[in-house]
């Protein structure tokens, strides 16, 4: 059912929407604009290469930034929308950043694990604290959603879609992003501390140079995420206290127009370029090498192969 009302003071409310509407949809329309420039190099080191589990990963990640970039530009049309179709809308979009870590937790593992020469203990380890960091993230949103409505609202003419839930269930959906956020400095830390490790070792070995350079690639490419991941989570967290979008303050407005953006960039621009990277300087590397072999060879027996097409 549609709800009609033309009080003024709902005029602070619809500028503040309107405001994360577009900076929502651009940043999404963004998404798609990244995937249409990689797709040629996707092309060639994605779906040409051999398909190994990082294949699966990669798409899976990069295909569900498109449908939910997609998902995102349709809800915020201004046109007529059931409660049902709202409220599948909602979730879609709530659910998508918890499904979309999670995958790139596993990537992120995966390198990790290679890293730390495909140490069983080191796996152990961290598939236990990827699984207890995404099922308390999956619990906290689930908690975070009970009692949401959905409803279609015109306020002073503007047609929008309102989710209504109190804020202890606000702020527990900023919230759900804790965990993650805490296997992610455990995972940057890990690989910066071999890295490091790396770097010591191999200052003389006939093997340096390619390995360190394979290291610099992905040390690169993980800063980089972790950047985008962790001005995510603070902005999250910072939005547990901002004011009320009936009286936006500044603070408020820039967190609203900040977060949008920097999580679509971590998630669909940054998260596939943590496989497209390696697989690049590994192509680069067959390509400078003689017949494929030399330096090819060394790679391989650093355990390069597996982040390139193995397993990344």
């Amino acid at each position: 059912m549609t709800s009609v009302s033309n009080y003024p003071a709902w005029l602070s409310f619809i500028s503040a929407s309107n405001l994360l509407n577009y900076i929502t949809v651009v940043s999404s329309a963004a998404v798609v604009y990244d995937w249409a420039l990689t797709f040629g190099q996707e092309f060639e080191l994605v779906w040409m290469h051999v398909w190994s589990f990082t294949t699966v990963l990669y798409i899976c990640v990069r295909y569900i930034g498109i449908l939910y970039s997609v998902i995102v530009i349709i809800n915020y049309l201004p046109f007529s929308m059931t409660d049902v179709v709202g409220r599948i809308f909602y979730f879609i979009i709530t659910w998508t950043p918890v499904v979309v870590n999670a995958l790139l937790g596993v990537i992120i593992m995966i390198q990790i694990h290679v890293m730390y020469q495909r140490s069983k203990k080191m796996l152990v380890f961290l598939v236990v604290f990827l699984l207890a960091s995404t099922i308390a993230s999956s619990v906290i949103t689930v908690m975070a959603n009970i009692g949401v409505s959905v409803d279609e609202f015109v306020f002073l003419g503007y047609r929008m879609c309102v989710y209504t839930a109190d804020t202890y269930h606000l702020d527990l959906g900023n919230e759900s992003l804790i965990p993650t956020a805490i296997w992610e400095i455990l995972a940057f830390v890990l690989a910066i501390w071999i890295v490091i490790k790396h770097f010591r070792e191999l200052r003389q070995s006939s093997t340096g140079l390619t390995v360190r350079d394979y290291f610099m690639v992905l040390t690169k490419s993980h800063a980089f995420y972790f950047g985008a991941f962790a001005v995510v989570a603070c902005f999250s967290l910072g939005s547990l206290s901002t004011d009320d979008l009936n009286s936006p303050s500044a603070e408020s407005i820039f967190i609203t127009a900040v977060l949008p953006i920097a999580q679509v960039l971590q998630m669909f621009v940054l998260g596939p370029r943590l496989i497209l990277s390696i697989r690049e300087y590994h192509a680069k590397l067959v390509a400078r090498s003689d017949g494929g072999t030399d330096m090819t060879s060394i790679y391989l027996q650093a355990g390069g192969d597996m982040l390139a097409g193995g397993d990344v």
